[in-house]
């Protein structure tokens, strides 16, 4: 999860939008787009997500954020464990564990469709995260999870879909293997996704 801003009707005035992503198949689960940033408002949103989503005990799940203080402030926390979801939170002076949101901030922001001028009233700011959303989920080709959109791997998909263009590929080296210097490109999903995890360790020089 993470919240970042969005510009105003006039210089210095923000809204923000409240996002949560899943980790595994980078797809928005959910967004919200308030004129405030507060931990009630942060904990309401998470609650509405992990019943949206169906997440329960069962399903050992971890909500990753910054420190900010609406994360870090008591009510999102107690709220958020209710359905049995772990905390995580970047480390400090760690400017890089929550990069996956990050990443799709920025995505959004310099996207050509973004709009050049502010956002005047908050109904247009709604609609305008509502339709990049809906893009990103089912039409955006994700390079992280080897171009196929979040929704789906989210949904089970993806597998189909690499499966397909690795035999593509096979047989395109198979007709023309003049063509190929190197292996054909490997298409299969990745299987692990990790976030906030310490690079192993050099040894020390003896």
């Amino acid at each position: 999860m993470d919240i970042t801003l969005l510009p105003g009707p006039v210089k210095g005035q923000f809204n923000y939008l409240y996002m949560v992503m899943d980790v595994w198949s980078r797809c928005i689960l959910g967004v919200e787009v308030h004129e405030r940033e507060c931990g009630g408002l942060a904990s309401t949103f998470l609650n509405r997500v992990c019943r949206d989503e169906e997440i329960r005990k069962e399903t050992a799940a971890v909500m990753h954020s910054d420190n900010g203080a609406p994360m870090r402030s008591f009510t999102p926390a107690a709220k958020i464990e209710e359905p049995g979801v772990s905390l995580s939170f970047s480390r400090p002076r760690v400017s890089n564990d929550n990069t996956y949101a990050e990443s799709y901030f920025c995505t959004m922001k310099y996207h050509q469709s973004y709009p050049l001028r502010r956002f005047r009233y908050l109904l247009s700011v709604k609609a305008r995260v509502d339709g990049f959303v809906d893009w990103y989920n089912g039409e955006h080709r994700h390079s992280g999870i080897k171009y196929v959109t979040p929704n789906q791997r989210h949904y089970g998909q993806a597998d189909a879909i690499v499966a397909i263009r690795q035999q593509t590929y096979a047989e395109a080296r198979a007709m023309h293997p003049q063509r190929w210097s190197r292996p054909p490109r490997d298409w299969s999903q990745p299987q692990i996704e990790r976030i906030n995890h310490p690079r192993p360790q050099k040894p020390l020089a003896a």
